[in-house]
């Protein structure tokens, strides 16, 4: 019951924002179904993967891309995620949530401002 209302509003939250589910996902996985840091990071992936196809179709099909920026953004984010994924291993789980933590509060606040 909790996974599927976690994968409804995951889903809402990359439709209308374009992004989000981990931010969703990572807590409730750690918090509310006693996941392990790195496996709810890792599972939030594969949950988001999905999801976030289906979004970028829909966004496909009404042309609100910018395909330049589009290429640009990818070359970055495929080497940002090799070192990501594997600094993910690298980490104890009290610094991976540490790190994430400060990451979600920066981004509330540059949101916020």
């Amino acid at each position: 019951m909790i996974a599927g209302m976690l994968g409804l509003l995951t889903g809402f939250c990359n439709g209308f924002f374009g992004a989000g589910g981990g931010i969703i996902v990572v807590p409730t996985l750690v918090y509310i179904l006693k996941f392990e840091s790195h496996r709810a990071h890792a599972t939030a992936l594969a949950v988001i993967l999905p999801i976030s196809l289906i979004s970028a179709f829909i966004y496909f099909k009404a042309d609100a891309y910018d395909w330049a920026l589009i290429a640009k953004l990818m070359v970055g984010g495929i080497i940002g995620s090799v070192l990501g994924s594997k600094l993910l291993g690298k980490l104890s789980s009290k610094w991976l949530r540490r790190i994430f933590a400060i990451f979600i509060i920066l981004a509330a606040i540059r949101m916020i401002i």
